[in-house]
């Protein structure tokens, strides 16, 4: 895994250089930092959705401008997304409630905790800047990795908290995101973006071939360009 993050943190700084240099992008290449609540949920096919649960998401920004008012966006960020369900007969957490009888389905009111390194890549349509202030669109593909995943799970007396659930949580996760926001210039060449992100998550995360469990969350976007 820490190679996996190596090598894409080293071709996040190398498309920066590249874009620096290029005669294709002399508009120019912004890095920034990214500290970014998450609100998450889960939605099983087999089971029911709870509520949301709180998340994090933190790292490297970048806006990759090749024309005045549009950019290739992406970043490179460790993502939290948490969600609770009630879904039944979960393989994991069944085969270690000794007291549940194999023969008859037991529900368990579930919560994921799941993180990521995300890699999105957008196209992040602005307007005109005026008085130091600018609006955006932004729309795209979600592409995250597994670093880990935990689950509690509850059904009547039997409890599990932070079950290692990482072995039944598929490795690629990929999600549609859209959103929008505003940059505001702050000082010299430093810019603060916030904005709202929703990341729509097609694809089953669960390896268990009997259940279809997929992810989303909304995003609380802060930031600061450099």
């Amino acid at each position: 895994m820490k190679k996996i993050a190596t090598i894409l943190i080293l071709s996040f700084l190398s498309l920066g250089g590249w874009a620096q240099t290029s005669p294709l992008t002399s508009y120019g290449f912004r890095l920034g930092l990214t500290a970014t609540p998450t609100i998450g949920w889960v939605k099983p096919e087999q089971g029911k959705t709870n509520s949301v649960a709180l998340g994090f998401s933190y790292g490297l920004i970048g806006d990759f401008n090749f024309a005045p008012n549009y950019s290739f966006s992406t970043a490179l960020t460790v993502t939290t997304v948490n969600g609770k369900s009630t879904e039944a007969d979960p393989v994991y957490i069944k085969s270690m409630d000794h007291g549940a009888n194999p023969n008859i389905p037991v529900a368990y009111d579930l919560k994921y905790k799941i993180q990521y390194l995300e890699l999105p890549l957008t196209v992040k349509l602005k307007t005109i800047k005026e008085n130091g202030r600018r609006f955006y669109g932004q729309f795209g593909l979600s592409n995250a990795v597994l670093l880990s995943a935990k689950q509690d799970a509850v059904s009547g007396n039997t409890k599990f908290d932070d079950v290692k659930i990482s072995d039944y949580t598929k490795f690629y996760r990929a999600g549609l995101l859209i959103g929008g926001g505003g940059e505001f210039d702050i000082s010299g060449n430093a810019s603060v973006i916030a904005g709202l992100t929703f990341n729509n998550g097609f694809t089953n995360i669960t390896t268990d071939k009997n259940r279809d469990v997929r992810n989303h969350y909304l995003a609380l976007n802060f930031g600061i360009f450099f």
